[in-house]
């Protein structure tokens, strides 16, 4: 993808921008919108992301496409690939983690937040970023969740333009791989670096906690998970 990148100072959100321009105005496949600071960042489930400024990499970029709703899972997926791969190419060790995040032994690192949009003929997906680069350690323990950054993993601060650039030939691997297979094009890397089969896991959706092992991922990358009573398929949820 020929990305057409914006970057802003400030935004309250680079999903909420990106998704007005869309509905407002017409905007071009590949556009990407990146913020030195978001005000209202959201992860799922309406999550909080803290986005101070130059604390990391805020971004979403708009994919047209006619890929059904089914398939923005797995579309989430292959961007945590990208990330991951990156970060691994950067001697930091991290993996992708179902649905949409990416981690660094247990602590976040990166959250991926995927939205599709219609509009009479015209389709396709926000991808959003949220890719922890300069947060201290300080600024990580004050999360309700183990988080970590580029800087705490390396000690090293970095530019968010300069990640963003070094980021893009990933991501524009695996949405290529994605394009030409959807989740059966990802399948086998996803299940190394997610899984493995067979590992004890607890998936709490809400108030809902269920105890039991992975069982593999379905056809659009749903989790199929193992418990007593069978094997349950479970498109959304936190993974403990």
């Amino acid at each position: 993808m020929n990305f057409r990148i914006e970057w802003h100072d400030r935004l309250g959100s680079t999903n909420s921008t990106l998704r007005n321009r869309f509905y407002n105005q017409h905007i071009k496949d590949a556009l990407l919108i990146a913020a030195r600071e978001q005000t209202d960042g959201r992860g799922r489930q309406q999550r909080t992301w803290i986005s101070p400024p130059n604390g990391g990499l805020y971004a979403s970029f708009f994919l047209e496409t006619h890929a059904p709703l089914i398939q923005i899972p797995s579309l989430t997926m292959a961007l945590a690939l990208a990330v991951s791969d990156y970060l691994n190419s950067q001697g930091i060790r991290a993996a992708p983690k179902w649905p949409n995040d990416v981690l660094v032994g247990e602590k976040k690192i990166c959250g991926i937040l995927s939205e599709r949009v219609e509009q009479e003929l015209r389709q396709g997906i926000i991808v959003g970023i949220g890719l922890n680069i300069n947060m201290t350690q300080a600024e990580a323990n004050e999360i309700d969740r183990p988080a970590t950054s580029i800087l705490v993993e390396s000690n090293q601060a970095r530019s968010p333009d300069e990640v963003l650039k070094e980021l893009l030939p990933q991501i524009n691997f695996w949405i290529d791989r994605w394009k030409n297979g959807g989740f059966e094009a990802i399948r086998e890397i996803w299940t190394e670096k997610a899984g493995p089969i067979g590992k004890p896991i607890s998936v709490r959706d809400g108030d809902l906690r269920q105890t039991g092992t992975l069982a593999g991922f379905g056809t659009h990358g749903e989790l199929l998970f193992q418990t007593a009573s069978g094997v349950e398929t479970i498109w959304s949820g936190d993974i403990e």
